[in-house]
C-alpha cells in the first residue's frame, strides 16, 4: 500500500501543470487534495486582464489530478508493483461537471473525490471542489483509464 507521499511523488504531472500540492487523505474509497493557486501562473495573464480567474479546464484538471491521477495510483498500489505503478499514466476519458464559483489568483482549494468505480484500471469518481474555507466552486464526476507509459 502506498502512502499519500508516495502517491504524490507518482503523480507525472509537474509544475506548470501540477495542480496538487497536498494529499490531505487517500484510501480505497476516495482522496483529498489541496492545491494554491499562485498569483503569477501563466494562464491569468489573458484570463482576464485586469480580473483574473482561473479557467474552468484548469479547475477540471485540478479535480482530475486528485480524483483520477493519485487516487488511481493509489489503488493500482494495492495491485501491482510500484514499479508497474510508476510505468502507468492515467488519461482522461470523461467529465460531468458544473460550476458554482469563481477561483481567483491566490485561493486554495480543496478537492474531495470519491470512488464510484474502479475496475482493470478504469477509474469513475465523483468530485467536489470548494474554497478552503468551504465555499462550494465545482462538483460533477469525472473518468480515466490507466495506460502503460510510452517513453519519448
Amino acid at each position: 500500500m502506498l502512502t499519500a507521499a508516495e502517491v504524490l511523488e507518482l503523480v507525472p504531472q509537474q509544475r506548470p501543470f501540477r495542480f496538487l500540492d497536498r494529499l490531505v487523505s487517500i484510501g480505497e474509497t476516495g482522496a483529498t487534495g489541496r492545491y494554491t493557486f499562485r498569483k503569477d501562473e501563466s494562464f491569468y495573464v489573458g484570463h482576464f486582464p485586469g480580473d483574473p480567474v482561473t479557467p474552468g479546464v484548469i479547475l477540471l484538471e485540478t479535480m482530475c489530478q486528485t480524483g483520477l491521477v493519485a487516487l488511481g495510483i493509489y489503488l493500482l498500489g494495492l495491485e501491482a508493483p510500484r514499479e508497474e505503478v510508476a510505468r502507468t499514466v492515467t488519461l482522461f476519458t470523461e467529465a460531468e461537471v458544473e460550476f458554482e464559483r469563481v477561483v481567483r489568483p491566490g485561493d486554495t482549494v480543496e478537492v474531495v473525490a470519491e470512488r464510484i468505480f474502479w475496475r482493470r484500471r478504469k477509474l469513475k469518481s465523483r468530485v467536489g471542489l470548494s474554497l478552503a474555507d468551504g465555499t462550494p466552486v465545482a462538483k460533477g464526476t469525472v473518468a480515466g483509464m490507466g495506460v502503460p507509459r510510452v517513453q519519448a
